[in-house]
């Protein structure tokens, strides 16, 4: 079990990373603040007065790409890759600024909600094409997929979670991915370290120098939230009975 591909989009796109703005026939990009709502709408929160703003009229709808690069949480974390989002954006005035405001709210409670429709205006565009860019080429994602995937729950809080595997439970850790992989020999290598975590599990790194190689070890389901994951793991903390299992190394 892992991620699918719209997952990794919506989670990308979720409004947790910077953003990148390419609209149609006009310079760029643009840095931009974004969020998604809970049906995977783009809601970009443009100050009145700047260049995003100009290449954005109020009154007409803008063909506009969202850019987003995932930025591994830890040293040696693989990359989730880029998604790119597109659709025709538009402006939102009155009643439906307001709710905008809140959906964006729930996201990212910024103050400077309070001022749209002065010094900020929030434009909103449904996703009409979602792609995400890896290394090995470029995936199309079915629109209906992303609007239907969730973004991971854990995404916001994963450099915490690995700092506090490391700092609080690095021993245990490194045990139970021992145990999990079959690793021998530990004094000869260097400790195996969790360098992701999603709703789905965890990815390893185990080895030496160059050769080190990365695993994943899947949970018995996917957890819902941080709570979740601490229950789930607490028998590792333990050094008791253990809940994931492990894949084939990447």
């Amino acid at each position: 079990m892992r991620p699918s591909p719209a997952e990794i989009v919506r989670t990308l796109a979720a409004g947790r990373l910077p953003g990148l703005a390419h609209l149609a026939q006009r310079p760029g990009p643009f840095h931009v603040r974004h969020v998604t709502d809970a049906e995977g709408r783009v809601l970009l929160l443009v100050p009145v007065h700047s260049d995003l703003a100009a290449a954005l009229p109020p009154g007409d709808d803008i063909a506009v790409a969202l850019d987003v690069l995932d930025l591994p949480p830890a040293a040696g974390a693989p990359s989730l890759g880029r998604a790119w989002v597109s659709g025709w954006a538009a402006a939102l005035h009155g009643e439906a600024a307001r709710h905008a405001a809140l959906d964006y709210a729930e996201v990212d409670p910024t103050g400077d909600l309070l001022d749209v429709g002065t010094r900020f205006r929030l434009h909103r565009f449904e996703v009409a094409e979602a792609r995400l860019e890896r290394p090995d080429g470029l995936l199309r994602i079915d629109p209906l997929a992303y609007a239907e995937a969730e973004p991971d729950p854990l995404h916001p809080v994963e450099a915490e979670l690995l700092a506090e595997f490391t700092v609080h439970h690095g021993r245990e850790m490194a045990a139970y991915v021992r145990r999990q992989l079959g690793l021998v020999d530990a004094a000869r290598v260097d400790p195996p370290r969790v360098v992701r975590v999603d709703r789905y599990g965890l990815v390893v790194s185990f080895g030496s120098g160059g050769a080190r190689r990365r695993a994943r070890l899947a949970f018995p389901q996917p957890v819902a939230d941080h709570g979740e994951l601490a229950r789930l793991l607490n028998p590792v903390y333990c050094r008791q009975a253990e809940s994931p299992r492990s894949d084939r190394p990447l």
